[in-house]
């Protein structure tokens, strides 16, 4: 029997198990596994002595102060103003079952009540935590740090780091960190989780590259951290949460103030398996929308640019249609003043001079092609030269007497603002009722600069960042429940702004600008890493590469679109009688299996650095298994060895059952494609292939 209190949170497959430490007045984490993981001694409780450094520092904390853990990294960083920092603490109680726990510590000398929030996600792996700060005392508190929680993971020969890096049209790249001793830190300051990293983190023991892996994502759209520490006595510490514009919050007496959520997630079948766990929260965070088929689009950026008339949109139309496409999109370039990229933007209004005949008539045309009708928007931003600018130059971010930088000649609106929030309001609500529109595309082209409100009191209380977000998300639920007809995708110059908030009110996200196909091959995998199937919208184009030049097929750019929301953004009207009839076999064989593609169990095999990779997809019953297969090696010469094909290797099928490939007829084991695999024979003309596999 232990002499200290314990609880455990039970997912789908693992528990996790919270303890209030006998070392002081703190939670800390005592187990983190599989179901039963929790009987017999913590792996995180090591020895109490400590040298030159506080218990506090040393224990596998869930969340504490600055004050009580004063060297190794707070988690809380608080004070009343005038006054020296530091939170000491004293448990108030617990309250919670096998799914939820909310454990209370209060400081009354500060004022300051602190609860630690943990809930299961249901049917899933995925573990929630948040922290509530309350203002109890007479005096405001300023809140230096106020992360979403910290997760502690033991490691007994150092710990690898997998994260998700890039930058502008090379997102979620996957990379890799050992991490011995020391700190990790990513983030963002841009207004979002921007280009450069996402907010998503694996650890895993260094043993054996394919340990038991422990994954955190952060759920905000605005500012955030994750930093790792590799601490004393054989673990890694790792905290997150969002980061204040201007770096500090204050809280007033009385209020409240929650942190975003942090999902915690936890697989025995290392980073192969971890995916499948974000996979299925994903897809429990879609809801009743997971039904909602993923229409194959059509996107007319590519093709025309600016230079939107009704008459070549419905020749593009027409040609989208005869290919098998199942819904038109008409991005930037629409509305008055847009022709290029230096004005309109604020301005909503379709340009009569690019449809003369009137949009109403343009949208009724494209639906009579048998398509369903979309269209771009960047509600953030606006224009020097717009007419919503001359009318509201304060609605946009500006600090008094700076020059107001322009980013992509715009500057971006202050969504944090009551008024402009309505302004967005009332713009998507006149669009979506005025017009048969069936999706919209978000975007977001730049991070805001001189962030600031002038008028709106002292800058240091101003929370703009989180302002902004919740603007943002109100918006986002606006249309949710107003138009939910409407599929929403969320875009900011690729994948800027892409974390569990976006995914959990849109319907696919934009991975990145970068549509060439090896190039988007190391986006996808990288993204399947954290991210499901369905959420990733992905276009054939004709775009060269532009990290990795090698040329590769139609089908080979069909094959990689395919493995999430298929969609062309191709100008079709060069492409070749050939191209078009080959465009509408693709296309056909997609809509026969996206339902597993969508719906299913992803595993990736290989990475992109293989000769042969590709992505596995199992049905949920178990009756169909499609793997995409790609060639990414050289195509050219006499294989190494004559006659021997490329192979890739499957997983997780029955070895007793037997799997026929539809298009060869040919059967194979499930011990064969298990030992051997599925053969590919690669050459410059075939680079790509769609296997679908029935279980006989």
């Amino acid at each position: 029997m232990t002499s200290y209190q314990r609880w455990t949170l039970r997912t789908e497959h693992t528990g996790y198990t919270v303890r209030l430490s006998p070392d002081g007045p703190w939670a800390e984490l005592d187990a983190w596994g599989p179901h039963g993981v929790e009987t017999g001694p913590s792996a995180l409780d090591w020895s109490h002595r400590t040298h030159f450094i506080t218990r506090a520092d040393a224990a596998p904390a869930e969340y504490l102060p600055h004050g009580i853990r004063p060297f190794n990294g707070a988690d809380l960083v608080a004070s009343r103003p005038g006054h020296e920092r530091g939170v000491w603490w004293t448990f108030g109680g617990a309250e919670g079952d096998e799914h939820s726990l909310r454990l209370t510590f209060t400081d009354d000398i500060l004022g300051l009540r602190t609860v630690l929030c943990y809930a299961t996600v249901p049917g899933t792996d995925v573990l929630h935590r948040w922290t509530e700060l309350t203002c109890t005392g007479s005096e405001e508190l300023r809140l230096d740090r106020l992360d979403s929680a910290a997760v502690n993971v033991p490691v007994t020969a150092g710990a690898r780091l997998t994260y998700l890096a890039g930058q502008w049209s090379q997102e979620f790249q996957r990379t890799q960190l050992d991490l011995h001793r020391g700190t990790f830190g990513i983030g963002s300051t841009q207004g979002a989780p921007g280009h450069a990293y996402a907010p998503w983190l694996a650890v895993q023991d260094l043993t054996t590259d394919d340990a038991p892996a422990y994954g955190v994502a952060l759920e905000w759209p605005g500012n955030w951290h994750i930093t790792a520490e590799a601490e004393p006595g054989g673990a890694v510490r790792v905290r997150a949460g969002r980061v204040p514009h201007e770096g500090a919050v204050f809280l007033a007496p009385g209020d409240t103030l929650t942190t975003p959520r942090l999902a915690c997630a936890f697989s025995p079948d290392g980073l192969d398996g971890l995916s499948r766990v974000w996979h299925r929260y994903e897809r429990h965070l879609a809801g009743d929308r997971l039904q909602r088929t993923r229409k194959v689009l059509y996107n007319s950026w590519e093709a025309t640019g600016f230079d939107v008339d009704a008459e070549q949109q419905l020749e593009l139309a027409k040609a989208a249609a005869d290919i098998g496409a199942e819904l038109f999109v008409v991005d930037d370039g629409w509305f008055t003043g847009r022709t290029d990229d230096t004005g309109g933007l604020g301005d909503w209004y379709p340009d009569p001079a690019a449809f003369p005949q009137g949009f109403a008539r343009f949208v009724d045309d494209v639906r009579a092609l048998g398509l369903d009708f979309g269209l771009w928007i960047e509600p953030e931003a606006v224009s020097p030269g717009s007419l919503l600018y001359a009318e509201h130059p304060e609605w946009a971010y500006r600090i008094d007497d700076r020059p107001a930088r322009l980013v992509r000649n715009q500057l971006l609106l202050d969504l944090g603002r009551p008024d402009v929030q309505e302004f967005v309001l009332a713009t998507l609500d006149r669009l979506l009722t005025g017009y048969d529109i069936d999706y919209l595309k978000w975007d977001m082209n730049r991070p805001p600069t001189e962030r600031g409100r002038p008028g709106a009191g002292p800058a240091d209380r101003l929370d703009l960042d989180a302002e902004h977000v919740h603007g943002y998300l109100r918006v986002l639920d606006h249309l949710r429940s107003a138009h939910p007809h409407v599929t929403i995708e969320g875009c900011a110059g690729g994948g800027g702004r892409i974390e569990h908030a976006t995914l959990a009110r849109t319907d696919v996200v934009w991975p990145s600008d970068n549509t060439a196909p090896l190039d988007r091959l190391n986006v996808q995998y990288g993204f399947l890493h954290a991210h499901a199937p369905h959420v990733m919208s992905s276009w054939v184009t004709d775009a060269p590469g532009v990290f990795d030049p090698r040329p590769r097929s139609l089908a080979f750019r069909f094959v990689t679109a395919m493995c999430g929301v298929l969609g062309v953004g191709a100008d079709l009207r060069a492409w070749t009688l050939d191209q078009r009839a080959e465009a509408a076999g693709w296309i056909a064989r997609y809509k026969d299996v996206r339902d597993v593609i969508h719906h299913g169990e992803a595993r990736l095999l290989g990475s992109p650095r293989d000769a042969t990779c590709g992505v596995q997809y199992d049905a949920p019953d178990g009756r169909r298994t499609v793997v995409a297969a790609l060639g990414t090696g050289r195509l050219t010469g006499a294989p190494l060895v004559p006659g021997r094909p490329s192979r890739l290797l499957l997983r997780g099928l029955d070895p007793a059952a037997t799997y026929r490939d539809l298009a060869t007829t040919t059967a194979y084991t499930g011990a064969h494609l298990l030992h051997y695999g599925l053969p590919f024979a690669w050459r410059a003309d075939h680079d790509a292939e769609l296997v679908v596999l029935t279980r006989q």
